[in-house]
């Protein structure tokens, strides 16, 4: 049997594909990739123009599902960045430090080609609710 469960919550974008927006399996929690949709609009924020608007409503999206989850953004142990443009890099960084603390979770910054709906920001990660 199976000790996995399905993390939802109205709070952050609906699912818009064949996923969940997190899985729990014992007590580590896997947080499917967020963009910067507006849970209500389900459009996107901020637009091109705008990354601090568009980075913030990731990690947004990414403190609802953890906390529908039963943690928070502190219980992160893995976080993985998809960026359209790295040098955006340091701005990921400089509004990170306004959503946690030390210790900070594992994490990697992937520069891509694109992401979904035109985003230029993506975040998955992985939490432990131990």
């Amino acid at each position: 049997m199976s000790n996995r469960s399905v993390i939802n919550t109205d709070r952050a974008p609906a699912a818009i594909g064949t996923y969940s927006q997190a899985i729990k399996a014992g007590s580590t929690v896997y947080l499917s990739g967020q963009i910067p949709l507006d849970p209500a609009t389900m459009e996107l924020v901020g637009g091109e123009g705008d990354m601090q608007a568009q980075i913030r409503r990731v990690f947004d999206n990414l403190s609802a599902v953890c906390e529908a989850a039963g943690g928070g953004l502190q219980d992160i142990v893995k976080l993985n960045i998809f960026l359209t443009d790295l040098s955006h890099f340091a701005l990921v960084n400089e509004i990170m430090a306004g959503y946690f603390q030390q210790p900070y979770p594992a994490r990697a910054a992937i520069g891509v080609a694109a992401l979904p709906k035109g985003a230029g920001v993506e975040m998955d990660a992985i939490m432990d609710i131990a």
